[in-house]
């Protein structure tokens, strides 16, 4: 063996020396980290009581129109057929005169909120439900809407809020997903995105199911093992996570690995619990007489079922596609859609209040956008997408039961009144289950991130 020369022993030793001294720095460092935590899903606190420990979107994709559901706009019926006399209209397609809404509206409970005919159902509960008639947000296009509303950017990927939740509180149930997403007939536009957990660890993703079916083993595929017993998938698991452990140490912990370990715990798992949980036939014969023997109605009840066994947050879906996009025939469209989804939110909130899990669930209601008050041309039965102004509301936990938030303009156009951007919806719902929005982050690519960006308000108007 010949010896070292000097230049090659000084290059040897002066890395060796760098990386001493980089040991040290990257050990003082580590020592100010937060302990890793072992389980993700671990329950967690917040950052002060919670109003709120769950939370289940009723996602009406493809944007209701405000003006014929919850914020009912008399001088549409004036200018019916006529120009509307404002120099604020600008639309994404060529639209022409005023539309009245096809629909009568009432006033609803002590509160007198008026809804339209076809949410009478719902209308019961509006004693409880905060109505947010002063919604906008930035464009009037599906995909980056829909990616706002869902994760609080339209452009670039973010985790969307149901991971940062799980992400912020953890899971109270140790046999189910955290947090579980349901769309009925195969994915919505702009698919996972809508639920994905970006560059949070991937044990945070929505976990989603094609809630049209009924059976156990259609709802979430290979739920059963047909092959081998739980005894023997027991050791099988055992040892592939062995193996994955090791593989683990020797990658710095890589996240989308540990993921992946998390995943195959959590499908062995739910062998057990999600058979009884999707088994809709253990309700009794009223409860889902009440719910309705529909695709929303068995979506809610299940809703119902999972929130009772510790699910974090369930998200769901109107369906594939864009169902609430009524560019025509808005009138018998949106009753339709209105009536799939009427009886069963009823029902949910009914049945929320009956076993005491109302005060402890936030309920929204919502799409991505809303609708323009004239009709889109040619014919004066359909409305354009309207990001200006348009209606959500909130229900359950800590949120201010029998009000209104906010305001459109006289024709329902643009939100003109204590404006609430997506940013300050999503940072008045963190605040609800805790936190602080400007302080759930994470570190990503030497940033802080978090759900409303740089941006968001707290609407306390909002609050109980």
């Amino acid at each position: 063996m010949f010896p070292l020369s000097r230049r090659e022993m000084l290059a040897r030793c002066g890395t060796g020396i760098g990386t001493i001294g980089l040991a040290g720095v990257l050990a003082d460092a580590h020592a100010t980290d937060t302990p890793k935590v072992v389980d993700p899903l671990a329950v967690k606190a917040p950052h002060f009581p919670a109003k709120a420990k769950h939370v289940v979107h009723l996602f009406m994709n493809g944007g209701p129109s405000q003006v014929d559901t919850f914020d009912p706009k008399p001088m549409l019926d004036k200018y019916h057929g006529k120009p509307i006399p404002t120099g604020n209209l600008r639309t994404e397609r060529k639209t022409g005169a005023a539309m009245k809404s096809p629909y009568s509206f009432k006033k609803y409970g002590q509160s007198g909120i008026e809804v339209s005919e076809i949410f009478a159902k719902t209308a019961a509960h509006i004693d409880d439900m905060c109505v947010i008639r002063g919604m906008y947000a930035d464009v009037p296009n599906h995909e980056p809407s829909l990616l706002l509303m869902n994760c609080g950017e339209g452009r670039q990927p973010r985790p969307s809020l149901g991971s940062w939740l799980t992400y912020g509180l953890g899971s109270e149930n140790r046999n189910l997903p955290g947090f579980v997403v349901m769309c009925p007939g195969g994915y919505p536009i702009v698919t996972t995105q809508n639920w994905r957990s970006a560059f949070l660890p991937g044990v945070y993703q929505g976990t989603y199911i094609d809630s049209q079916h009924t059976q156990v083993d259609k709802l979430i595929s290979y739920i059963r093992n047909g092959e081998l017993p739980l005894d023997k998938q027991r050791e099988q698991l055992d040892l592939v996570a062995a193996l994955n452990e090791k593989h683990l140490k020797e990658r710095a912990n890589d996240a989308q690995l540990e993921a992946r370990i998390r995943t195959f715990e959590l499908a062995f798992r739910m062998q057990s619990e999600a058979a009884d949980v999707f088994d809709l036939t253990r309700e009794p014969k009223r409860i889902r007489e009440m719910y309705g023997d529909t695709v929303h109605g068995r979506q809610l009840l299940l809703a119902r079922r999972m929130i009772e066994r510790g699910v974090r947050v369930v998200q769901l879906w109107s369906g594939g596609g864009q169902p609430w996009d009524n560019h025509d025939g808005i009138a018998a469209a949106h009753k339709n859609l209105a009536a799939q989804w009427d009886q069963p939110i009823a029902a949910f909130l009914s049945d929320l209040k009956q076993r005491g899990l109302f005060d402890e669930t936030l309920v929204q209601w919502g799409g991505e956008f809303g609708r323009t008050p004239v009709a889109e041309l040619p014919a004066l039965n359909g409305r354009d997408h309207n990001h200006y102004g348009f209606t959500c509301w909130l229900a359950g936990g800590g949120v201010k039961g029998g009000s209104v938030v906010g305001a459109t303009d006289e024709f329902g156009f643009a939100a003109v009144e204590n404006k609430v951007h997506v940013h300050d919806l999503h940072a008045t719902m963190l605040h609800l289950l805790g936190f602080d929005h400007e302080k759930l982050t994470y570190r990503y690519a030497g940033r802080d991130f978090r759900l409303t960006d740089v941006h968001g308000r707290v609407v306390k108007e909002m609050i109980a």
